[in-house]
């Protein structure tokens, strides 16, 4: 698991990245601190897959007993 603390500080980047793209006005030479996409289950920052909101540890886990819908192995 990740630390809470780490996560937090995603979600709060992440809402400050939206909140000034939504503002519209752009400075010259403004460096925008990037948020990080985290699994939404295990808080796991590598490895994501940004289609399912998982890392791929955890789509795998979920494919492979059913609980994605529309995912199947490509072999049988």
């Amino acid at each position: 698991m990740a630390k809470k603390s780490k996560i937090a500080k995603s979600k709060k980047l992440l809402k400050k990245r939206s909140t000034y793209l939504k503002s519209g006005e752009r400075k010259k030479n403004r460096v925008s601190t990037r948020g990080v996409n985290r699994c939404k289950i295990t808080g796991r920052p590598r490895g994501y897959m940004r289609f399912f909101g998982l890392s791929r540890l955890t789509f795998r886990e979920l494919a492979s007993k059913g609980e994605l819908p529309g995912v199947v192995k490509s072999s049988k």
